[in-house]
């Protein structure tokens, strides 16, 4: 709590009207490539309820990303949810980081689930296979 409060503190000083899409996108998949899935979770957050500046399915692919790569399966599962609720489409970017994120999770059986989820909505590329 008290790092999620000193990073939004952070956030609000140095982006006081929010953050631009293309900043937005920028900052979470740097974080996504360092792993720091929980500070781009909040960043997200932060974003969605203080200022919700064009957020699109390039910022949810970092942050589910970022949670793929640590086996935040939970997290990345719920972030699909909420991708749903604010109208983006799950696509085979996002399909492949929740089933990594399964994966890595020890998730298998989750991760066969989003695997016949994506057979059945999204179009599937040679990632998906190697995945």
């Amino acid at each position: 709590p008290f790092q999620a409060t000193a990073l939004s503190l952070v956030l609000d000083q140095t982006f006081p009207n929010g953050l631009d899409p293309r900043t937005g996108s920028r900052i979470l998949s740097r974080l996504a490539e360092k792993r720091a899935a929980d500070i781009a979770l909040h960043v997200l957050s932060w974003q969605t309820a203080e200022r919700n500046h064009g957020l699109n399915v390039y910022h949810y692919a970092a942050v589910v990303s970022a949670c793929g790569k640590v086996g935040a399966w939970t997290s990345a599962s719920l972030l699909c949810k909420r991708m749903l609720q604010h109208g983006c489409q799950l696509d085979t970017v996002i399909f492949n980081a929740t089933i990594s994120a399964c994966e890595n999770g020890g998730e298998w059986q989750r991760a066969l689930q989003l695997f016949e989820a994506m057979l059945r909505a999204a179009e599937m590329t040679t990632i998906s296979f190697n995945t």
